[in-house]
């Protein structure tokens, strides 16, 4: 979670900044966002592309872009419960 939290406050600050220099950002938001979304696939397709060539099952395929696409998913961990003192 901890990592999120620093990626928003990194944008914020660039946003601000930006604002106070009254300048605009330099793609709108959306386009952006769908850039980064095809930098992402497109950086799949060399080891899809591999795994198809050596015959290998998807699920090897899939194994490696899962983390890389995604991220490491933060999991909570539950809090035991307090003994009664």
């Amino acid at each position: 979670m901890k990592i999120y939290v620093v990626s928003l406050a990194a944008g914020l600050l660039v946003g601000v900044i930006y604002g106070l220099l009254n300048v605009r950002s330099p793609a709108p938001p959306v386009v952006a966002l769908v850039g980064l979304l095809g930098i992402l696939l497109g950086e799949q397709v060399p080891p899809l592309a591999q795994a198809a060539w050596r015959r290998l099952p998807a699920s090897a395929w899939m194994d490696q872009v899962r983390p890389h696409v995604f991220g490491h998913l933060p999991r909570g961990e539950r809090s035991k419960p307090e003994e009664p003192s």
